[in-house]
């Protein structure tokens, strides 16, 4: 059955939620995260993908008490990304509480530190976040593309021992118009044992579906959620 993950992403410690990755369409929807953490682990959902806007931003993690304050008053499964860049910021996150980490621009532009991440932590703990535009890695927040094709990059790491990707499609993201369904069948093709998790573009409950039918590892739906396009209780038939 495929995993279910709401999303949490924050700003100066809120809920909010960005279009396209575009920090001047962002819109609060809650000002305290840990209120809606709650609502996910009442619906009997287990995890939570916690993300670090100012931390994507600032490149060093940021609001990593919010982390620890949702890690300490919830049994949610969290994996935290944004801002992870340094030795640093992976033993605040693991310290406050994150069962795993994911790691986006610091595989592609420190890869040589990602990897000992990947040696010390293990794959079971480190998350390869592949973000695309035009099937090429987006980085920073998605303020910085590069000309390495999604594909390529997320086989390497696989070949270096990575378990889990979370890609999101970030001309998707945020528009409610279905995810990229093409760039997750690409990778699969490209990784048949890696556990892909889809992100971006989550509109309805049959999008779920298809990717359940495609046999994705996880899904992550986060505006779906905040604007009533799929309910708590909606989820509960992908709960096992």
């Amino acid at each position: 059955m495929i995993q279910i993950i709401p999303a949490i992403d924050m700003i100066e410690g809120k809920c909010v939620r960005l279009t396209q990755g575009d920090y001047g369409k962002k819109v609060i929807y809650n000002e305290n995260p840990l209120e809606v953490a709650l609502e996910f682990q009442d619906s009997g959902l287990t995890r939570l993908h916690l993300v670090d806007l100012d931390g994507a931003k600032a490149k060093k993690v940021i609001n990593w008490k919010v982390l620890e304050k949702i890690a300490s008053q919830t049994s949610l499964h969290i994996d935290f990304g944004g801002g992870v860049q340094s030795e640093e910021d992976i033993r605040i996150v693991f310290e406050s509480g994150a069962k795993q980490i994911t790691g986006g621009s610091v595989a592609v532009k420190q890869p040589d530190l990602f990897k000992s991440w990947l040696d010390s932590y293990g794959g079971e703990k480190i998350i390869l976040g592949a973000d695309a535009k035009n099937e090429k890695v987006a980085v920073s927040g998605w303020e910085e593309g590069t000309e390495l094709w999604v594909y390529d990059f997320v086989e390497e790491y696989v070949d270096k021992g990575i378990k889990y990707t979370i890609s999101t499609d970030v001309a998707k993201d945020g528009l409610l118009q279905g995810p990229s369904f093409d760039l997750y069948k690409n990778l699969q093709d490209k990784c048949p044992d890696l556990n892909i998790i889809a992100s971006g573009g989550i509109s309805g409950l049959a999008d779920v579906e298809k990717l359940e039918e495609m046999k994705i590892y996880g899904v992550i739906i986060g505006k779906a959620i905040y604007e009533n396009r799929i309910s708590l209780i909606d989820l509960q038939r992908f709960i096992a």
